[in-house]
C-alpha cells in the first residue's frame, strides 16, 4: 500500500491496518492515534515525532525504524521487533512492551515510566538518562545495556539480567535486587538508598561513591568490590562478604556488620560503627588486594564513631 493511500484511509476514519507492509515509509510528524498496526511490517520506517498514542503494534516489525521523540503513551508493542530502532526521547509512558525485542535499540532519554517491559530483550540497548520509574522489568534481559544516569526508582527488577550493564550514576532508590547476579557491574555514583540487596552477588562490582543509606545487604557477596567513598549509613550488612573489598574513605556509620567476612579488606580512612570495633579487630586478617598491606594495619587508619558525622 502506498503511504498516501494509507493516510487518506486514516483521515477517512479507517483504523485497521493489521498486517500492512510499509517498509521505509515516512510517517514523520503524522498523527496516527489508536491505529491498529498489528503484525505490520514497518522496518526502516520514519516515525520521528509522530503521534501513536494508544496505537496497537503487537508483533510489528519495526527493526531499524526511526521513532525518535514519538508520542507512544499506552501503545501496545507486545512482542514487537524493535531491534536497532531509534527511540531517542520517545514518550512511552504506560506502553506495553511485553517480550519486545529491543536489542541494540537507542532509548536514550526515553520516558518509559510505568511501562511494561516484562521479558523484553534489551541486550546492549542505550538507556542513558531514560526514565524507568515504576517500570516492570521482571525477567527482562539488560545484559550490556547502557543505563548511565537512568532513573529506575520503584522499578520491578525481579529475575532481571544485568550482566555487564553500566548503571553509573543511575537512580535505584527503593529497588528490590535481592538474589540477583550483579558480579562486576558498574554502579559508580549510583543512588541506592533503601535498596534491597540481600544475598545479591556484587563481587568485583564498582560501587565507588555510591549512596546506600538505609539499605539491606544481608548475606551479599561483595568480594573484591570497590566501595571507595561509598556511603552506607544505617544499612544492614550482616553476614556480608567484604573479603578483599576496598572500603577506603567509605562511610559506614551506624551500620550493622554482624558476622561480616573481612579477610584482606581495605579500611584506610573509612568511618566505621563503634559497636563493630571489637568484632572487626578480631575478624580482620590477610593482606589487602591493591596495596598489599596487612588489612589490620588499614583498620588502624579508620575512624570509629557512634554516628556518621554530619559534615
Amino acid at each position: 500500500m502506498h503511504i498516501r493511500y494509507f493516510l487518506e484511509l486514516y483521515e477517512a476514519g479507517y483504523r485497521n491496518f493489521a498486517g500492512i507492509h510499509l517498509t521505509a515509509a515516512d510517517f514523520s510528524h503524522h498523527i496516527l492515534v489508536e491505529v491498529d498496526l498489528t503484525r505490520a511490517n514497518l522496518s526502516g520506517a520514519q516515525l520521528s515525532r509522530s503521534f501513536l498514542t494508544r496505537s496497537s503494534l503487537p508483533q510489528a516489525n519495526l527493526t531499524y525504524a526511526n521513532l525518535s521523540f514519538a508520542k507512544m503513551s499506552e501503545a501496545n508493542l507486545a512482542q514487537a521487533n524493535l531491534t536497532k530502532a531509534n527511540l531517542r526521547g520517545a514518550f512511552l509512558v504506560k506502553a506495553n512492551l511485553d517480550q519486545a525485542q529491543l536489542s541494540g535499540a537507542d532509548l536514550c532519554h526515553a520516558n518509559l515510566r510505568q511501562a511494561n517491559l516484562r521479558g523484553a530483550n534489551l541486550r546492549g540497548a542505550n538507556l542513558r538518562g531514560a526514565n524507568l520509574r515504576g517500570t516492570d522489568l521482571c525477567g527482562a534481559d539488560l545484559s550490556w545495556a547502557h543505563l548511565t544516569g537512568a532513573r529506575l526508582s520503584g522499578a520491578d527488577l525481579e529475575q532481571t539480567r544485568l550482566d555487564g550493564a553500566n548503571l553509573e550514576g543511575a537512580w535505584l532508590n527503593g529497588v528490590d535486587l535481592r538474589g540477583l547476579d550483579l558480579a562486576g557491574i558498574n554502579l559508580k555514583e549510583a543512588k541506592l538508598n533503601g535498596v534491597k540487596l540481600d544475598h545479591a552477588n556484587l563481587s568485583s562490582a564498582n560501587l565507588s561513591q555510591t549512596t546506600m543509606r538505609g539499605s539491606s545487604l544481608v548475606g551479599a557477596n561483595l568480594n573484591s568490590a570497590d566501595l571507595t567513598g561509598a556511603v552506607l549509613w544505617n544499612s544492614v550488612l550482616d553476614g556480608v562478604n567484604l573479603s578483599r573489598a576496598d572500603l577506603t574513605r567509605a562511610h559506614l556509620g551506624q551500620v550493622s556488620l554482624k558476622a561480616a567476612q573481612v579477610d584482606g579488606t581495605e579500611f584506610t580512612e573509612s568511618v566505621l560503627p563503634m559497636e563493630a570495633r571489637a568484632y572487626l579487630y578480631e575478624a580482620v586478617c590477610g593482606e589487602t588486594r591493591w596495596t598489599h598491606r596487612p588489612a589490620r594495619a588499614t583498620l588502624d587508619q579508620s575512624q570509629f564513631v557512634d554516628q556518621l558525622p554530619l559534615s
